[in-house]
């Protein structure tokens, strides 16, 4: 996409939520809508938009953080009484291919982890939303 240098392109530097949105633009993929969160305790007042999200048929939610460096994609939403809430996620280092969802679950690849203790309250958060645009033409390689 031409925005990092030479040097980036067959490294193990990762990209953030910013630059996995910049990709799904440039690439024709799912569009994806980027919120900031500028501590990880204010994530508690995005549940709501996270849930319509989800309950609309949005796709997974890429999240970075900066003190929190591990990467994780939210994949739903649980909102209990009160402020109980729940996300369910999955840990994008996940490879292979699990004989059943039990698999997942048991090595902790995915599962669901309460809100007030799945993100560290100090680190601020990048969220990219994505959901499917069926306007968007797919780049032509020329």
């Amino acid at each position: 996409m031409g925005d990092k240098p030479p040097g980036f392109w067959g490294s193990r530097s990762w990209i953030g939520c910013v630059e996995a949105s910049l990709c799904l633009d440039h690439f024709g993929g799912p569009q994806g809508r980027l919120r900031h969160v500028p501590r990880g305790a204010g994530l508690q007042g995005e549940l709501e938009r996270l849930y319509s999200h989800f309950a609309g048929g949005g796709g997974p939610v890429m999240v970075g953080g900066d003190a929190d460096a591990r990467s994780k994609a939210l994949l739903g939403v649980c909102l209990g009484p009160g402020t109980e809430a729940y996300v369910l996620v999955l840990d994008p280092h996940c490879w292979g291919a699990p004989k059943n969802p039990s698999e997942l679950q048991a090595a902790g690849w995915v599962g669901w982890r309460e809100v007030s203790t799945a993100f560290d309250p100090n680190s601020f958060y990048n969220l990219c939303l994505t959901s499917c645009n069926s306007e968007k033409q797919l780049p032509t390689r020329d």
